[in-house]
């Protein structure tokens, strides 16, 4: 059934007051599915749809909701739902929830919680925002060594409905992480089996500080679907789960498609986001990138009196400066990409640079044979410009095979760069190398125009 149906029939049973049957039908639909019928229904719907769900389908259609109705849900929750909900949640996503929230929302929370809960929310919020600790949870299922399978099966039977994932168990001793064993391994190993027998020792972990980009990539290169966290004494102290791993990862390409548009990036949605915050979010790199803009009008300035020489030349500049900035922005991006995945490391700088130089000269020959032929049968001979002849194409065609060339090496070597000294590659995206290309550019148009043509 389509979910606008869905939506339809909700708001019918709603209207009509048949509770019951509007009960029964949303008990049989994925979170997700009733979330997205929540930002479609009218504010003051919500809690009362909300209310007709089990605990445990709230709390997990709850997770789903945005920051906005998650607020107006809970100020309109008693304490009572409030202590109900958080015992629902999962420690990771009531952190999530408590960083969105205002103030008066968060300290409604707090108030009820248990100081267990309380003391677990603090270690969470307490490490930086951009680490693996931030984006973990220490519900996990850990296990000992000298269990058998029968007893490991007890302790996941006893613990596991509170747990992230059942699926991956890791086997401690004094805390300290020593092993990982699955749930497959453990359904078919004999029931006598000690788990020290079954498990893996090479688990592959990440501390508390890492940045949680290397956990997605950490992820994204293992297939894994839970990776553990440990402190500085290799502690096991949680895990991140695979689907706050996709978050991480959505969130990390958003914020490099942002930089490479050249706009500060924002942890909101577009819509949430005001004007006025869109705006500051531009400007920015907007008001640097037209400062940068003059050394161009500058460059220009400076060779007035050659283009008056030859007025043919001016009409080639913007194609010349658009060139360049599209095969620096080819190579920018590729570069940028590489780096993101750990397909490309800076060691091997070289090894791109050797490559880049070899494709600059392809991409540029074949544009420079392109573009003298049609110089010489559009611009010439069917526009009839007689200004232009065979060494005036000489001089655009040159130009640009340089000014290919020049933009490949700028575009793959200044993300290297960036990553190098701490920036985000992303900073070194097309609109920034657009602007260093087109003032090399255009110097290299007007030195080869002097040399050749003799202005």
């Amino acid at each position: 059934m389509e979910k606008t149906t869905v939506f339809d029939i909700v708001i019918k049973l709603l209207e009509q007051h048949k509770f019951a049957e509007l009960k029964l039908i949303m008990n049989q639909m994925n979170p997700t599915d009733i979330a997205s019928i929540f930002d479609e229904a009218d504010k003051k719907d919500v809690p009362v749809l909300f209310r007709l769900l089990p605990k445990e389908l709230a709390a997990q259609t709850f997770a789903y909701l945005d920051s906005d109705q998650q607020e107006q849900l809970i100020l309109a929750f008693s304490d009572k739902e409030i202590r109900d909900m958080v015992d629902e949640l999962f420690l990771d996503d009531t952190v999530d929830i408590i960083e969105e929230m205002p103030a008066n929302v968060v300290s409604r929370i707090l108030k009820n919680t248990d100081e267990a809960t309380r003391r677990q929310i603090n270690e969470l919020l307490a490490y930086p925002d951009d680490s693996a600790g931030s984006v973990m949870t220490p519900e996990f299922v850990y296990l000992n060594k000298n269990m058998t399978v029968l007893e490991a099966f007890d302790k996941i039977r006893s613990v596991g409905v509170a747990k992230e994932t059942i699926y991956t168990c890791y086997v401690t001793e004094e805390r300290k992480l020593i092993g990982v064993v699955s749930l497959l391994d453990l359904v078919t190993a004999p029931q006598n089996t000690k788990v020290e027998q079954i498990m893996d020792e090479n688990v592959i972990s990440v501390n508390t500080k890492e940045d949680k980009e290397t956990v997605a990539a950490t992820f994204a290169k293992y297939d894994l679907l839970a990776l553990p966290v440990v402190d500085g004494e290799n502690r096991l102290v949680g895990i991140v789960t695979v689907d706050d791993a996709i978050d991480v990862m959505q969130d990390e390409n958003t914020e490099d498609i942002e930089l490479m548009a050249a706009i500060v990036p924002t942890d909101k949605p577009y819509f949430k986001t005001s004007v006025f915050e869109t705006f500051l979010k531009r400007i920015p790199w907007l008001l640097i990138l037209m400062v940068s803009a003059t050394f161009t009008g500058m460059i220009i300035t400076g060779f007035e009196e050659k283009l008056a020489a030859s007025v043919a030349l001016t009409a080639f500049i913007p194609m010349l400066m658009d060139t360049g900035g599209n095969a620096g922005g080819q190579s920018s991006t590729t570069i940028i990409r590489g780096l993101s995945l750990g397909n490309i490391q800076l060691k091997d700088v070289l090894k791109v640079l050797w490559k880049e130089m070899r494709v600059a000269v392809l991409c540029g020959v074949v544009l420079a044979v392109v573009n003298f032929v049609k110089i010489m049968l559009v611009d010439r001979l069917l526009l009839g410009n007689s200004d232009i002849n065979a060494m005036v194409a000489l001089v655009v065609c040159l130009t640009l095979v340089v000014a290919v060339f020049i933009a490949k090496i700028i575009g793959c070597t200044l993300p290297i760069g960036a990553k190098v000294i701490g920036f985000d590659p992303a900073v070194m995206a097309s609109p920034f190398i657009t602007t260093i290309v087109d003032a090399i550019s255009l110097l290299s148009y007007f030195w080869i125009a002097q040399a050749l043509l003799g202005i």
